[in-house]
């Protein structure tokens, strides 16, 4: 399957005069003009990769060896990594992706794959054992799904199965950790593009709260002003028998999840933006 060309001019792709970063155009799927998931290649040679003319792997496969400005030992490590991440993409094989790229350059990937992108968010009862996780909230951009200890939690393997990216907020110090812990059986391969550091790269700081607020992202008068911290109380008031604070914790825990993806929207953009011309 063909996927879109990269910096292209909307005619002909622009070969042969070395260009400014500032010249680029924002890619459509970013993932198919990176470079440093190759050994001895970092963002200042695939920097100059671009400028040269390399908008792309097909790009930079068709053209003459000597036109790229690498030393033979760097073309000689980085020309079949190319080659098999062109095969590897066809196959739509993130896991091989998920290993060789920076994990803080993950979020390259999310256009190749966002037919298979999984917003995820978890809620506890405050304690960080196996048993304390109460719900979790997956949301592939269409469908959310949510899981209820005591209901059916033990389907959160099947729901993340089929995801190539997942998204989180802290979930590399929070939310995978736990879902480890809690299904020991459960692979987790996936690309993972945690948006606390993607934004933080942005210069926001704070909570999911703070930096939906500071983007003008607004919640419903029944989730507005709730914090973790409620949601514990409020599974503490479900088991207690109050079944609307279940029903308000899940529109907490579907507001965290679906306001993700705005995140990562934006974030994605602007990232981008920034890696092309250095820009905010």
């Amino acid at each position: 399957m063909r996927r879109p060309v990269l910096f292209t001019n909307g005619r002909a792709k622009v070969r042969h005069e070395p260009r400014k970063v500032g010249d680029l155009n924002p890619p459509a799927s970013l993932l198919e003009a990176t470079f440093l998931h190759a050994q001895g290649i970092g963002q200042t040679t695939e920097r100059r990769l671009w400028e040269a003319g390399a908008e792309d792997w097909e790009t930079f496969l068709n053209e003459s060896r000597g036109r790229w400005p690498l030393t033979a030992s760097q073309r000689g490590l980085l020309t079949p990594v190319i080659e098999e991440s062109v095969a590897r993409l066809e196959e739509e094989d993130f896991a091989w992706f998920a290993e060789r790229l920076p994990q803080s350059e993950h979020w390259r990937a999310v256009p190749a794959f966002g037919h298979r992108l999984a917003f995820v968010d978890i809620e506890t009862n405050g304690g960080m054992r196996p048993e304390d996780l109460t719900v979790v909230g997956v949301f592939d951009g269409y469908k959310m799904r949510q899981f209820v200890r005591g209901v059916d939690l033990d389907r959160v393997p099947e729901a993340l199965e089929d995801a190539a990216v997942l998204v989180t907020f802290f979930g590399t110090g929070f939310d995978l950790p736990f879902l480890r812990r809690a299904f020991p059986h459960m692979p987790l391969p996936q690309l993972h593009v945690d948006l606390c550091y993607m934004l933080r790269k942005l210069g926001y700081r704070g909570g999911l709260k703070s930096i939906e607020n500071q983007m003008g992202i607004h919640r419903s008068n029944a989730t507005t002003g709730l914090s973790g911290w409620d949601a514990v109380r409020l599974w503490q008031e479900y088991l207690h028998g109050r079944d609307a604070s279940l029903e308000t914790l899940l529109a907490y825990n579907a507001e965290d999840v679906r306001n993700m993806s705005d995140l990562l929207s934006e974030g994605y953009r602007r990232r981008t933006r920034q890696l092309l011309h250095g820009e905010d």
